[in-house]
This record gives C-alpha cells, sequence and structure tokens, in this order.
C-alpha cells in the first residue's frame, strides 16, 4: 500500500504582544481601591489605647472591606508597573528601571503585610478572654500597621517615583513638569510620612494623574493613526 504524502504545515505566524490601551485603566483603578482601602482602615483608627478594641467592633465591616479590596488594589498596581514600563520601549535603562520595579514590589509587599495585619486584628477580636491583654495586642499590632504602611511602605514609594521622573526626566517620555511634580511629591512623603495619615493618600493621587495622562496620551495616538490610515 503506497504511503500518503506528507503534508507540511506553515509555522505559526508569531505576532508581537503590544500592551493593550485598557490595560492603562488598571492605575485609576488602583488608585480608587488603595485610596478606598486606605480610608476605610485609617480615617476613624484611634489613638489611645482604651478605644483599639472598640474601634474593631464599631468599624468591623468597613475594615473587612478594606481588607478584601487590597489584593484586588495590589493586581491593579502590578498591571499599572507593567503599562508604565511598556512605555519606556528601548529608552529602558536597566539601572533605574531595577530601582522603580523593586521599590515598587516591595512597596505591595509591606502595603499586602500591613493589610493582612488588620485582617488578623479583626479576626482576634472575637471570644476574648483577658480583655486587658488583647487591648495591648491590639495595639502592638495597630502599631506595627502604622510602621510598615507609613515609615515604610510610602518612603518605598517615594523611591518608586524618584526612579520613574529621574527616568522621565533624561528620556522626555512625560512632560518635564510631571517629572518635577513627583520629586516635590516623592520628598514630601520621605520627609513627612508619619507626620499625617492622610499623607498616604498622595500616592494613589498621583498614580491617578499618572495614569489619566497616559490614558489620553494613548486615546491622542490611537486617533493620528486613525487619520493616516
Amino acid at each position: 500500500m503506497p504511503s500518503l504524502p506528507r503534508t507540511h504545515e506553515p509555522p505559526p505566524t508569531l505576532r508581537h504582544l503590544s500592551t493593550p490601551r485598557s490595560a492603562a485603566l488598571a492605575g485609576i483603578a488602583f488608585a480608587v481601591l488603595f485610596g478606598t482601602t486606605l480610608t476605610l482602615i485609617r480615617i476613624e483608627m484611634p489613638v489611645g489605647l482604651e478605644d483599639s478594641t472598640r474601634w474593631l467592633k464599631s468599624e468591623h465591616s468597613s475594615i473587612t472591606m478594606a481588607t478584601m479590596l487590597m489584593p484586588f488594589a495590589g493586581i491593579s498596581f502590578l498591571w499599572f508597573i507593567g503599562v508604565v514600563r511598556d512605555g519606556f520601549g528601548r529608552y529602558e535603562d536597566r539601572f533605574f528601571s531595577s530601582v522603580f520595579l523593586g521599590s515598587g514590589l516591595l512597596f505591595l509587599a509591606m502595603m499586602f503585610v500591613s493589610t493582612a495585619l488588620t485582617a488578623g486584628l479583626v479576626a482576634s477580636n472575637t471570644d476574648v478572654t483577658d480583655p486587658a491583654a488583647h487591648a495591648e495586642v491590639v495595639e502592638f499590632g495597630k502599631n506595627v500597621l502604622v510602621s510598615v504602611s507609613q515609615t515604610y511602605a510610602l518612603r518605598m514609594a517615594a523611591v518608586f517615583m524618584i526612579s520613574l521622573a529621574t527616568i522621565w526626566l533624561k528620556t522626555r517620555l512625560m512632560p518635564r513638569w510631571l517629572a518635577v511634580l513627583s520629586y516635590l511629591l516623592a520628598l514630601a512623603l520621605l520627609i513627612v510620612s508619619e507626620m499625617s495619615k492622610w499623607v498616604e493618600l498622595v500616592f494613589p493621587a498621583w498614580v491617578l494623574v499618572v495614569s489619566g495622562l497616559i490614558l489620553a496620551r494613548s486615546g491622542l495616538i490611537e486617533q493620528l493613526r486613525t487619520h493616516r490610515d
């Protein structure tokens, strides 16, 4: 029986993977989700020892909602990092890109730790046998939460902003005013991050501005391509 001739299938066509325009919305999603998370956790957080357990009871639903939103804020932030890095293109510098990526991941990891600690405090606020000892544990956890988020995470966010501003200033990929604004806000985070709990909202507000500008630019580029075609 004669053998059938072999058919040579053409190799699959490789396509360049491009960043979707909708990915620029990730930064806006992060700014909204992260800002909401910070507000729900910190807006009613007491300073003294006596009101700590009462705060966990009265704000139980708000804090629980914040801990549920934080993972989605983190996912959005990872997408935001990818969108910003994609914008570097062939102008990407290894040194500043490493600092930019490392500081962003450290910031996100520490905010996850801070939010997980908050969830642990809420979970431990049931079936308390020794209220006095429990109040001290809650106060300790609350101080660690504030230290991780304000002292360490925010300073990593400042490094993230400084590295990006330096890249933008050297490559002119973004407006000069945005780079200067990023330097000023990052300096504020480095110096006054522990003076007010509302300073944490500076970073999501900055991400919101950057994402809006990236989205507007991508829309303008899309219109120019349409007119050319």
